[in-house]
C-alpha cells in the first residue's frame, strides 16, 4: 500500500464531511414547508377535520361538539350484550351535564371500507354528517343538502 489512510481523530470535534462511501452530504428530502412523513391516523384526522370545517361553515353550532377519532369501537362491557350488527364506522355522545356533546369516527373500520383517498374522503364526509344529524336531530339531507349524491 503506497498511501495508508490514517484514521479520523476521534478527539477532533466538527460535523462530518462525507458519508461511509466518500459521497458528501446529501440535501434535504422535502422542503421545510413539507411534512417528511404523515402517520395514516394524522391523515386521516385532516379528512375529518376537513369535513367539520366544511359543516360548520353552513352550521356554527358544531364549534360546540367535539370531533374524535379513535382507531376501532370499544368492546361492549362486561354487562351488555354482544351485538351482531356490522361494525360501526361512527358514533355519538349527547351533551350533559355540562359536558359537550362528541362525534367519534372510528379509523380502521373506515380504511377497510375504502380503497383510495378520494374514497375515503367522501366516506368519512358521510360518517361525520350522519352523526351530526344525529346529534342535532336532523336528517343527512338538512345538514349537508349534498349528502348521498356523491
Amino acid at each position: 500500500m503506497d498511501n495508508p489512510v490514517t484514521p479520523r481523530d476521534a478527539g477532533r470535534p466538527g460535523p462530518r464531511r462525507r458519508d461511509r462511501h466518500g459521497r458528501g452530504m446529501r440535501g434535504p428530502i422535502a422542503p421545510p414547508q413539507v411534512p417528511l412523513a404523515a402517520s395514516r391516523g394524522e391523515v386521516f384526522a385532516d379528512l375529518v377535520q376537513d369535513s367539520v370545517e366544511r359543516l360548520e361553515r353552513r352550521w356554527p353550532q358544531l364549534a360546540d361538539i367535539d370531533f374524535l377519532v379513535l382507531d376501532v369501537p370499544r368492546p361492549a362491557a362486561a354487562g351488555e350484550a354482544w351485538n351482531d350488527e356490522a361494525v360501526p364506522l361512527g358514533g355519538t355522545v349527547p351533551s350533559r351535564d355540562g359536558r359537550r356533546g362528541r362525534v367519534v369516527v372510528y379509523r380502521r373500520p373506515v380504511e377497510i371500507r375504502t380503497k383510495g383517498r378520494d374514497e375515503r374522503a367522501l366516506l368519512v364526509h358521510e360518517v361525520v354528517v350522519e352523526q351530526v344529524a344525529e346529534l342535532l336531530g336532523l336528517t343527512p339531507e338538512t345538514v349537508d343538502p349534498r349528502y348521498g349524491e356523491d
